[in-house]
């Protein structure tokens, strides 16, 4: 590997690793300057027939699945019990979090429908660099990231359909198609691009992840930007009912693996990988203009969006508060 490709990787491995401080930075920017978000949301705003939302959100899954190898899959069948327990708690755990929420604060149907679709959604790419840096386990979360995010294809309609349908009547189907197009076809043609272009696929790998910051930037300040008034109407409780959903994600994340017997790294990657969800595939599937037709509230279909937005903004300060308590503890010792 040449010197410049070798400091350009670690220089956007810097980048990335500061992925809180853009999110935070990008959805104050967007709060005070939305305009300089709008457009990127916006779904008249396309390329080759496609919203910018989507396409932002497809690149970040051709990035997931450029990571992947075969060598993946074989470990996910060396190891299957650990992750079929981790896929487990991040669609039992959040879902059920994310209902009891919206049913216990008697959330309007749009905030309710919102915040459980976000706790249906898979575990997000930023948990892996979270991981990362609170030194867990970094092989299983990536394993665990990639497996939640092909088993969501069917398990997140599913799941939304059937918790948010006292809201309102969920067409599985069309949420279905749509994460079919957002989520399994890029991740395929990245894996398919990493199986037989891997040369072009080494000088791409650096990029991908700050792109994927930058994109979730651009989504979650979009969204802020756009529904700045709806969220200044319902902050109080948008914000305290986001806040408990990643807490309690975060908490039982760990406790549970704990009872399971998971040794302290992997407690934290579970942890994480259950605290942080996917806020930017949320965002795009509560935005779009199918989703929004099922409510007969226009209204209240804006409000769906929102918790994903604030969701993102909660599962990475959260998960960067426990990166630096973590990294700071020795894993052996057992008082972590």
């Amino acid at each position: 590997m040449q010197p410049d490709f070798i400091t350009v990787t670690r220089f956007f491995e810097h980048i990335t690793r500061l992925f809180a401080l853009w999110t935070v930075l990008g959805c104050t920017w967007a709060w005070f300057v939305p305009t300089h978000f709008t457009w990127f949301v916006d779904r008249n705003n396309q390329l080759l027939g496609v919203p910018l939302i989507s396409i932002g959100l497809g690149l970040i899954m051709f990035g997931m699945g450029i990571t992947l190898r075969i060598e993946d899959f074989k470990a996910v069948l060396a190891t299957p019990k650990k992750i079929a327990l981790g896929v487990a708690c991040q669609f039992l755990i959040m879902p059920l979090l994310g209902v009891s929420l919206a049913r216990g604060f008697s959330l309007p149907s749009g905030l309710a429908v919102g915040l459980i679709l976000v706790s249906c959604c898979p575990g997000g790419t930023a948990s892996n660099v979270v991981t990362y840096l609170a030194r867990g386990n970094l092989a299983l979360s990536v394993l665990l990231t990639m497996c939640s995010t092909l088993v969501a294809i069917i398990l997140t309609p599913l799941l939304t359909g059937f918790l948010a349908g006292a809201y309102v009547e969920i067409n599985q189907l069309s949420l279905f198609l749509n994460m079919v197009g957002v989520v399994l076809v890029p991740v395929l043609a990245g894996l398919v691009f990493s199986r037989f272009l891997p040369r072009l696929v080494r000088y791409i790998t650096p990029w991908s992840p700050v792109l994927s910051v930058v994109i979730i930037v651009l989504i979650v300040g979009g969204i802020i930007a756009v529904k700045k008034d709806l969220i200044r109407e319902h902050a109080g409780i948008l914000l305290l009912v986001v806040f408990l959903l990643h807490v309690g994600g975060f908490g039982l994340g760990y406790l549970l693996a704990k009872w399971l017997g998971f040794p302290v790294i992997d407690r934290r990657t579970l942890s994480i990988e259950v605290g942080m969800q996917n806020s930017g595939l949320g965002s795009a599937l509560a935005s779009g203009p199918k989703f929004a037709a099922q409510f007969p509230d226009l209204a209240q279909a804006a409000l769906a969006p929102v918790p994903s937005a604030i969701s993102a903004l909660y599962h990475c300060l959260i998960g960067s508060f426990l990166a630096v308590i973590w990294r700071g503890r020795n894993p052996d010792k057992p008082k972590d």
